[in-house]
């Protein structure tokens, strides 16, 4: 265990010991001579040396001892090293119902700011795996923890967990409801500059994607619906009505420079490495614009037979898994310890402060010491 000083100019204080050592030494008893009849005749000689001699050493040492003890409080010290006995913890992810603890152990809620298990279970949506990784460098190092946690597990962030001590895993095994899979979007073409080469991707593309035919063009003027994916081969800048559906979260495909002004981000390339289509974001959407007229000969990419997935990904990216089996993110150990805090004296220092002032008081005032003064 080392001692270090939060603020070690507070030892300046140190210096206000000198008070009590100087009053003490002015206030020391005086003894007034006597003249006495006889004592004239006597023949003078050198006074002694007097002696520094400090009356009522016991409460000047008190003194000290209680500005000394001040002085410390002001350079805040703290104790590293010092062992922190806390008891196991058992945390519960909301949505369980609450174990019975064994006694003598902590239980808290898996969610921020980790409340006790008294409390109402807190609604969270930060992941698990990431409240564990905090969970484990808050609790001193060699705290028991027992975690569960329902089974299939929720809340993960695409990383297996990695704490710095071994955890007690236990999954409770809990009805999963299965999320309905979205469908594949609906192309909408507008009919003006599609050419028959094409609608022919198109189509493929669109049967690729759900097995249906592609839909009839679109007139000039409508624009598509939620959910649809636009499709603007004119060489012309999408009309107002088309800008104002893609920046509220719509996507279109382009093949015009046009149709995406600015510079955009490569998102496919073919096999050779060229560009197939560069994204434009716009707003909280997207256009997608093609680098050469839609036809085999020109973008050879479009015979490739993972082109429609890989496009599709890009229109319609794919959520991150939600839902895995609680045994297969069991956190792994080998993560760093948590760094140990150390102790504030503060408390203690304070404690022992308030004893010398009574002391200090009691000796200062008890009657003794005015009958002997």
């Amino acid at each position: 265990m080392t001692l270090s000083l939060l603020f070690p100019l507070g030892l300046l204080a140190l210096a206000s010991l000198l008070v009590p050592l100087l009053i003490h030494l002015a206030r020391r008893h005086q003894y007034a001579p006597l003249e006495f009849a006889a004592l004239r005749w006597l023949r003078a000689k050198a006074r002694p040396r007097q002696r520094i001699r400090f009356d009522e050493w016991p409460l000047l040492l008190v003194r000290l001892l209680l500005l000394a003890a001040l002085a410390v409080l002001l350079a805040r010290p703290l104790l590293h090293g010092a062992p922190v006995q806390t008891p196991p913890w058992v945390v519960v992810a909301p949505g369980l119902s609450p174990p019975t603890l064994p006694a003598g152990s902590e239980g808290r809620w898996l969610a921020p700011g980790f409340p006790p298990l008294q409390d109402t279970a807190p609604a969270s949506a930060q992941p698990l795996a990431s409240l564990l990784r905090e969970l484990d460098q808050s609790l001193p190092k060699g705290t028991v923890l027992t975690v569960y946690v329902p089974d299939p597990m929720p809340g993960l962030d695409g990383e297996r967990p990695r704490l710095s001590r071994a955890v007690q895993w236990r999954p409770v095994a809990t009805p999963v409801v299965v999320p309905v899979q979205n469908t594949a979007p609906q192309l909408r073409v507008v009919g003006t500059g599609a050419t028959p080469s094409a609608l022919r991707v198109l189509d493929a593309v669109q049967r690729a994607w759900g097995g249906q035919a592609l839909p009839a063009p679109l007139a000039t003027a409508a624009v598509p619906e939620a959910g649809q994916v636009g499709v603007w081969l004119a060489d012309a800048p999408l009309p107002p009505g088309w800008q104002a559906w893609v920046q509220a979260g719509g996507s279109v495909l382009g093949v015009s420079p046009k149709a995406a002004p600015g510079t955009g981000t490569t998102v496919l390339q073919d096999d050779r490495g060229n560009a197939a289509i560069v994204r434009h974001a716009l707003g909280r959407g997207q256009v997608l614009r093609f680098t050469a007229a839609l036809s085999p000969d020109a973008l050879p990419i479009l015979r490739e037979p993972s082109f429609p997935r890989r496009l599709l990904e890009q229109v319609q990216p794919v959520p991150p898994p939600q839902l895995a089996p609680a045994a297969a993110h069991a956190p792994l150990t080998g993560a760093a310890a948590p760094l140990a805090q150390p102790r504030d004296l503060s408390p203690w220092l304070l404690l022992l402060i308030v004893l010398l002032f009574a002391v200090e008081r009691w000796m200062a005032t008890a009657p003794r010491r005015g009958a002997s003064a």
